[in-house]
């Protein structure tokens, strides 16, 4: 059954739902899988975002969620200059991503300390986004839920481990997918959960042997 977003759309500062909410959506979502404000960012536009983008203010709108605002709020057209008051310096540029959706983008982000991430995602409608890229690999998912993503080496037991993790937390998985880039090679496990991961179960994860990388989204933490 349809929601009245699907119907209206959602809140946002216009023109487009797509092109500006969806843009902000994936900034937002970045920043909050970085897990800090960016210091650094340089932000690819594809398709339709690099040809119609700065017309429909997908650029101010993408640098916006970085900054951790919401599509509906009012500084979102002067989202370059708020960046440049926060210490944030950006670039934007064009091009052409192989195989990719018409409205995506691709942001590398690197924030105060070191910790640097890489994300594409693509806009599809109604301010709602699909994450496709994470750190090179591909993934697929909708950062409207908590989700944790964990890159490990692609060997039995990772798969187990993960899953006792979260049950000793008492944490219900809502759904569980696996990619790898080859067998053998480096797998991602994308777990969408119902509650909040703490954090003493991330790092429960990353000291097991043959997990690379933990990263967890959490959608109910507030900028």
């Amino acid at each position: 059954m349809a929601s009245i977003f699907d119907i209206l759309g959602p809140v946002m500062v216009g023109p487009s739902s797509s092109h500006t909410a969806g843009a902000v959506r994936i900034g937002l979502v970045g920043r909050q899988l970085l897990g800090a404000q960016p210091v650094k960012a340089t932000v690819y536009f594809h398709g339709s975002f690099a040809a119609t983008g700065r017309g429909h203010g997908t650029d101010r709108a993408l640098i916006a969620g970085l900054l951790g605002m919401q599509p509906d709020d009012l500084r979102i057209p002067h989202s370059f200059e708020v960046a440049k008051e926060e210490g944030m310096d950006f670039v934007i540029e064009n091009r052409d991503l192989k195989g990719a959706h018409p409205n995506t983008a691709k942001i590398i982000m690197e924030a105060k300390g070191g910790k640097t991430l890489e994300i594409q995602a693509y806009s599809i409608g109604g301010g709602r986004i699909r994450v496709s890229k994470l750190d090179g690999l591909d993934v697929s998912f909708s950062g409207e839920t908590n989700t944790l993503i964990i890159r490990n080496e692609d060997r039995p037991g990772c798969i187990t481990h993960i899953s006792t993790v979260l049950s000793l937390c008492q944490i219900n998985i809502a759904t569980m997918q696996v990619f790898r880039s080859k067998r053998g090679g480096v797998a991602v496990q994308v777990v969408e959960v119902d509650q909040v991961v703490p954090q003493s179960a991330l790092e429960m994860l990353e000291k097991k042997d043959g997990i690379l990388k933990v990263t967890f989204l959490n959608v109910s933490e507030k900028e």
